[in-house]
Order: C-alpha cells, then structure tokens, then sequence
C-alpha cells in the first residue's frame, strides 16, 4: 500500500470519530479502541455456558475484567448461540439483575445489559446498568426502544435474521454488505423516530448471527470500513466464534489466535469496541493494534 493511501486512511480512522457518554464515563473512540468483556450467566451460551451461573464466581470474574483492562461488562443470561431455546423473562432477571446489582457496587466501569425483553433491561438500568445490548435491534420487543428513549442510554442494534433458533435457515443475501448496511440504516432511524439520542447508538453488523461459516463472517471483517458511512460507532464481536473454528479446525477453547486475527483486522478496517472473552491477553491485541495505527 502507498505511503499516501496510509496517510489516507488514517485520517478516515482518526478524525471525526463518535464520542460515547454512557452514564458518568465518556468514550472517545478517537483516542483508542474499547473492550467490553462477556459476562454470561447461563447454563448454554457457546463458549462459556455454566461457567458463571453461580453469582460470586461472576462478580469475580467481573472484578478481573475490570483489573485486565475491561471499559464495559457486558452481562447476558439467555443463550443467544445458533438454536438455543429462550430463557422465559422472570429467569433471566433471577440470572442478571442481583448479579448487575452487585458489580455496579463494587466497580467504576459501565455495565451493559445484553437481552431483548424490555422487562430485564428496565430492571437492569434500575439496578445501575447504564448500556443495552440488544441482538433484536429493538425488534423483539416493542417496548424497548421507548424504554432506550426514557431512560437516555446507549444501545447497540445488531442485524440479525430471525431469531437465535432460526437465523441459521437464513444464509442467503442478495449482496452480503449492503443488506446489512440497509437493516441498520432502518433501525438507526427508527431509534431516532422513537426519541433515543442519535450520539447513543452503536451497531454492530453481528458476526455470527445468520451468516455463512466462515465466509459470511470473514466478509463483514473485511469490509468492516463500509458500515463507517452509518455514522455510528462499530461493535465487532468475534470471540471465540464457530467462523474461526471452521477456519483453523479448532475447539471453542483453542480459539485464541483465531480471536486475536480477527479482531486484529476489525480494527484496523473500522471498529471501535470489540467485545471479548479473554479481557487480558485482547486487552493486550487491542494496545498493539492501536499503537501501529497511531503511528504517523
């Protein structure tokens, strides 16, 4: 690549990038890259189901986030992996909000909700969740984005076809990229029609959610840099998932290098938070990436 088409693109990365305000902390994605860490109390999520689902061993695996490097926790208790079975609203707040409770008391960076029922998140923001993850991008519940609005807190839209137990019979697109790009154009302004802050939305283009293994997914990565023209900050979540395994012939828990490749190149083409599993050693992906792309 020529020296002026670096300089170019580093100028696309560095100038005019969004600033988060998510509660009392302020993200400026112009400054580095944000790690939001996984936190899943559930019994069947993909990679780290059951591991957590007793809530002392969750607050301390949230405190290590925290101490590796985390700038948000991402607390999820239904399963949204290919064909798991929805957890019904009163067991998902038995999962999250004594958990959410817990962590907001005990440390100083944001906690995310990640659920599609408005009932949960409402909890949540109460008990002193100041994000919402929602895979549905406001579709699953119609009470969501007017809770969003209410409550003045960021959220992220993510494409998704169908539902985690059908987005699998849906692989097909016309052109990959641009009916993504199309889905978040329509939820960004229906977001915006509902009252929610248009400086609080993220998108996320949903790796691993109805699409081709692993050509779909390698795709979005690769061409990470178009959804940039949304205007809305960039989540990538990559880690651990079925697309690297496919790639390098690898059990979820040998997927580490796979992860580090992956969100290696999301960032380079244009995110700005990815969200992980291992908070310490991506902490450490995240630096590196970011200090080549500062260079001059």
């Amino acid at each position: 690549m020529a020296t002026s088409e670096i300089t170019s693109f580093k100028e696309r990365v560095l100038q005019g990038e969004p600033i988060l305000r998510c509660g009392n902390y302020t993200f400026d994605f112009a400054e580095r890259t944000h790690v939001m860490g996984i936190l899943n109390v559930t019994p069947d999520s993909f990679s780290d189901g059951g591991k957590f689902l007793d809530h002392s061993k969750a607050l301390d695996h949230a405190k290590r986030m925290v101490d590796e490097g985390a700038d948000i926790i991402d607390v999820g208790g239904e399963s949204t992996r290919p064909g798991a079975k929805p957890a019904s609203l009163d067991k998902e707040r038995r999962r999250v909000i004594p958990l959410i409770e817990k962590i907001v008391s005990q440390v100083k960076i944001p906690v995310s909700v990640d659920t599609t029922k408005a009932g949960v998140a409402k909890d949540a923001l109460e008990a002193g969740a100041a994000m919402i993850n929602d895979i549905s991008a406001l579709r699953s519940d119609p009470k969501m984005a007017f809770l969003v609005s209410e409550y003045g807190v960021p959220v992220v839209l993510m494409h998704m076809r169908g539902t985690p137990q059908t987005m699998q019979q849906h692989l097909a697109y016309d052109s990959l990229i641009s009916d993504i790009c199309s889905f978040l154009k329509e939820r960004i302004e229906y977001a915006e029609s509902v009252g929610i802050d248009s400086q609080r939305i993220i998108i996320d283009p949903g790796i691993g959610f109805g699409k081709s293994v692993p050509d779909g997914n390698l795709k979005i990565i690769k061409n990470l840099s178009l959804f940039r023209d949304l205007g809305k900050p960039i989540l990538v979540g990559a880690s651990r998932k079925a697309f690297i395994g496919s790639v390098l012939n690898l059990e979820v828990e040998e997927r580490e290098e796979g992860t580090a490749a992956a969100i290696s190149l999301a960032i380079n083409n244009g995110a700005h938070i990815v969200r992980v599993h291992d908070v310490g050693k991506m902490k450490r992906v995240v630096q590196m990436v970011d200090a080549v792309m500062a260079v001059n």
